[in-house]
């Protein structure tokens, strides 16, 4: 399996010189890494060349490096029922910069570009309707990013009082900051693999 992906990326790399950056097989997937501008023929690519025939669009998702100028890696895995072989696309994108919508291509990209627009703000250009798709409409920031908070900016509760659900800012009571780093099976009868070292001190 891994000699009929390396001769794909092989394939792959001859016939789009203009936008592959690079490519390698790691656990049993081709990766290839290419240039965002080309992101949408270079599916049409992969959909209609006879070699790669990858007819399912799988997934697409994001990675965020905060640290990098290009903060955003766009991941899309894509699948072959005709030669039983996966690839996963990776394009590097910039935090002021719009990818391309894929939603011709695949229509199944719609949900998909959704998501990863709603969990990390990446947008995208062409697409038929571009709003949050899991998180609410008033929403603020982007849960994914790895500079947002763990416990969000709001909280969402039910007013009894107003008869209506209110948005709040997140307060966090003392106590929750707390943290014991005691064992789980701290106080069991038996003696745990270990404990006969804390017992020698």
């Amino acid at each position: 399996m891994s000699d009929a992906l390396k001769e794909l990326g092989q394939h792959i790399e001859l016939k789009r010189p203009d936008c592959v950056l690079g490519w390698n097989v790691a656990f049993g997937e081709l990766n290839v890494e290419v240039s965002l501008s080309s992101i949408v023929s270079f599916v049409e690519f992969l959909k209609n060349d006879q070699t790669c025939r990858f007819s399912t669009l799988v997934d697409i998702t994001a990675i965020d490096y905060p640290e990098r100028e290009a903060r955003f890696d766009l991941v899309y895995h894509f699948l072959s029922m005709y030669q039983n072989q996966r690839i996963r696309i990776r394009a590097a994108v910039r935090e002021d910069e719009k990818a391309a919508s894929i939603v011709e291509v695949y229509p199944a990209a719609n949900w998909f570009e959704r998501e990863v627009f709603d969990m990390y703000g990446i947008l995208f250009t062409g697409h038929p309707d571009l709003r949050r798709l899991l998180t609410d409409y008033g929403f603020r920031g982007h849960p994914l990013r790895k500079d947002f908070p763990t416990t969000g900016y709001v909280e969402v509760r039910y007013d009894e009082a107003e008869k209506r659900v209110v948005y709040e800012p997140v307060k966090l009571v003392q106590e929750y900051r707390q943290f014991d780093f005691m064992s789980p099976w701290e106080g069991a009868n038996y003696i745990l693999p270990g404990d006969e070292k804390e017992a020698a001190k």
